[in-house]
């Protein structure tokens, strides 16, 4: 284990890739003085930046980062619980405010909160712990070997003394930091493993304030903003704005500015307009109709460069000027599809090998973009003087986001307090917190508190989607039905979904994968499971027809190469674990009886690795008047060791509902730069009535360190869904939403 000392910071590794990452340095904070106040009945002493208990008992135990909705406020305090040694019902989860003296990357993203926290949480929950034994042993002038503990309690049994952890709180914080503390052994874990209701779940059914949307301050006006229509336009002059300023409750009408000009963008200053008209007022109401009464003049924009630092790599990104079309989109990746592409990893000869192949299938499938749609719409308080900042709301980002506003208002970081809420709804989308700098400059510029409010149609048409992608996979058969090449030529505007490196590449002697992009001024961000959600619904529909036609049945064909792969891989830099992957369609084979109900329901499978886990499904569904009715889904998931298992249940079935809706139903379409889609009534979501009958969650049971579980479920569904559709209707789907080809 590292060796700890005062200035030691235990940090996770830097995720990047699908535009999210975690860690933390718990140790950060310790200090030999430790007591935050003077000893009393009542009196936090700060054990470690992680650990604070009282005189009488009460544990706290922070929560660095937001919470989104995927439980971390529950799981990541229970790690530190398990090896702290308490009851949790002593426990008091406090969501830390953004402290980057204390913490770093407070971040959620690419399901790595519990997959890099878990050693760091591990260690901050054991040293905690130690530094209460080092105090009782030397308060009781007894070696710290002889000292044990228990759910909160301190003992020594030779002297049959004993003490609660409050007893020793104070002359804890004291304590150096101890060297190497040893953690528990798995087999001894009481509190992991063990489910716990969310921390927030009382306060969230019975409506108490937990979300930024409920932030009310003694004083603040509401702002909103006017962005421009369409992607490739611009502000140009605002119309009437003087006889609105007459409208009731309206305080101020003024243009804003983003980002200045010539500003380097981090990976997460993604917008799609840096002028906005801002409205500012005494009420929602108020605002809202003087928005609608406001007349603004909008012009097309030239194309442009824009300096990107996307986590240390230097870019610069190309936006081209116009008016963008979904069919324009769609005739340009066609194009594309002949083309030349970038090489990104290649074994063997594939050429040869088709050459030589006995049957040849190719297919091309299709996604668009898809909105977020967050429950809870995009929203910030702000209230900025000459001197500081004070900002509450939801965001994924606050370190980085909080960095980019020290620039735009001219404040250094030690000025600026971010106050972390709940996020009602992520997914990505609030990655891109610029309503936050929006806010700010708002209340920088009218000199009083304000809280920003999106309205739906704000935030579906503002950009941020999730790509809109496609790829070509080609595969070829010798007679005897071995899988012996595999190409597959993927892209996107603007980005390419590509991971070369996955299943099946290691499984077949002649792999190659090329990648294309088209630029475009439509703005695209992280959303759940970043790429992996398109190219997992690819290719596993794909990988069911290369079966059906080696006449397979689909599990055993994905098996044979996961074999393959496990005895004889093909290359290097395989992503994934050939076992592991195939356990998880084991698993999902056995629990969903599969060799039975194949041939007496319609039933699709699908499997895939991302962030770390493996994840399998298996969807049951009939047809009803032209639509499908899911009758059961079974999931098996291999995520290591399962912290909450009631939380990670949550996830899987939230992945899952989530997943079908959106392969079913989820597409934003573009005319002449226009977001065809600006509410819920247009952009179809999945219904109560439409989520399946029964689902069935299988995990793993391994001693594995955990790994992701908010995204993982999600990415095989959709193409579990199109495989049990073919089997139910005959029909192949190649392009996204499903409902158009029904």
């Amino acid at each position: 284990m590292e060796k700890l000392n005062r200035r030691s910071f235990l940090q996770s590794a830097v995720l990047s890739g699908g535009g999210f990452m975690l860690s933390f340095s718990y140790f950060s904070s310790f200090a030999s003085s430790g007591n935050t106040s003077k000893a009393g009945s009542g009196t936090l002493h700060e054990i470690n930046g992680f650990v604070k208990i009282t005189s009488d008992n009460i544990i706290q135990i922070m929560s660095p980062n937001p919470e989104g909705g995927q439980g971390v406020k529950t799981s990541m305090p229970m790690i530190v619980a398990e090896e702290l040694d308490v009851d949790w019902k002593q426990v008091q989860v406090i969501q830390a405010d953004l402290d980057t003296k204390h913490f770093t990357r407070q971040y959620i993203g690419g399901s790595q909160a519990i997959h890099q926290g878990w050693m760091p949480l591990r260690q901050a929950g054991a040293t905690a712990r130690r530094m209460l034994m080092e105090a009782a042993a030397k308060q009781w002038q007894v070696p710290v070997e002889e000292v044990s503990t228990s759910l909160g309690i301190l003992h020594h049994k030779k002297s049959g003394k004993s003490a609660k952890y409050g007893d020793f709180a104070g002359l804890a914080a004291q304590i150096n930091i101890p060297q190497n503390t040893p953690l528990k052994s798995v087999k001894d874990f009481s509190i992991i493993g063990k489910s716990k209701p969310n921390v927030d779940l009382q306060k969230i059914v019975t409506g108490q304030p937990v979300f930024g949307i409920d932030t009310q301050v003694k004083g603040m006006l509401y702002a909103m903003i006017v962005h421009p229509p369409a992607f490739g336009l611009e502000l140009k002059s605002i119309i009437n704005d003087s006889s609105v300023r007459k409208m009731r409750g309206i305080k101020d009408i003024f243009p804003i500015q983003v980002f200045k000009d010539g500003y380097e963008k981090s990976f997460f200053d993604t917008l799609s307009f840096n002028q906005v008209v801002a409205i500012v007022g005494n009420s929602t109401w108020e605002v809202m109709q003087a928005k609608k009464a406001l007349q603004v003049e909008w012009q097309e924009t030239k194309g442009y460069t824009q300096n990107r630092n996307m986590l240390g790599r230097k870019t610069v990104e190309n936006i081209p000027a116009g008016l963008e079309n979904t069919s324009q989109h769609i005739a340009q990746m066609a194009a594309k599809k002949e083309q030349i592409a970038t090489v990104r990893r290649k074994d063997g000869d594939v050429e040869a090998a088709f050459k030589q192949a006995a049957k040849i299938i190719e297919k091309t499938y299709y996604g668009p973009y898809l909105a977020h749609n967050c429950m809870e719409p995009m929203n910030f308080f702000a209230d900025v003087k000459a001197d500081s900042a004070n900002l509450s709301g939801p965001l994924q980002k606050p370190e980085l986001t909080e960095q980019s506003l020290s620039a735009r208002i001219g404040l250094p970081l030690d000025k600026i307090n971010v106050k972390m809420t709940r996020l009602g709804g992520g997914f990505g989308k609030r990655s891109y917190a610029h309503w936050m700098i929006e806010a700010a400059l708002i209340s920088q510029k009218v000199q009083t508190p304000i809280k920003l409010q999106y309205t739906r149609e704000d935030d579906m048409t503002s950009g941020v989607y999730r790509s809109t992608y496609s790829a070509t996979y080609k595969a070829g058969l010798d007679a005897q039905n071995n899988l012996i090449a595999f190409h597959v030529k993927a892209g996107g505007i603007p980005e390419s979904p590509l991971y070369p490196n996955r299943f099946p590449a290691g499984a077949v002697d002649h792999y190659l994968a090329e990648e294309w992009t088209i630029d475009s001024n439509i703005t695209v961000g992280s959303f759940r499971a970043p790429r992996s959600n398109f190219m997992a619904a690819a290719e596993q529909s794909f990988l069911d027809e290369v079966a059906e036609l080696a006449g397979k049945d689909p599990i055993d064909f994905r098996l044979e190469l996961l074999q393959r792969a496990a005895e004889k891989p093909v290359g290097k830099n395989n992503e994934y674990e050939p076992e592991r992957y195939a356990g998880v369609l084991k698993l999902v084979q056995e629990k969903s009886n599969w060799k039975n109900i194949k041939s007496t329901k319609k039933v699709g499978v699908s499997a895939y690795f991302c962030h770390d886990s493996y994840a399998a499904n298996v969807i049951e569904l009939e047809m009803k008047d032209g639509m499908p009715v899911i009758q059961k889904v079974h999931s098996a998931i291999d995520c290591g060791i399962v912290i909450n298992p009631t939380g990670a249940r949550n996830m899987v079935e939230g992945g899952v509902v989530d997943g079908i809706g959106t392969a079913l139903f989820g597409k934003m379409i573009i005319e002449q730069g226009v977001p065809q889609h600006k509410n819920l009534d247009t952009y179809r979501m999945i219904r109560m009535n439409e989520a399946p009958k029964a689902m069935n969650i299988h995990f793993v049971k391994n001693e594995i360190d955990p790994s992701g579980m908010g995204e993982p479920a999600y990415p095989p569904v959709f193409a579990a869904l199109a495989n049990a559709l073919y089997k139910a209707t005959g029909k192949r789907h190649y392009t996204q939403p499903f409902i158009d080809n029904l």
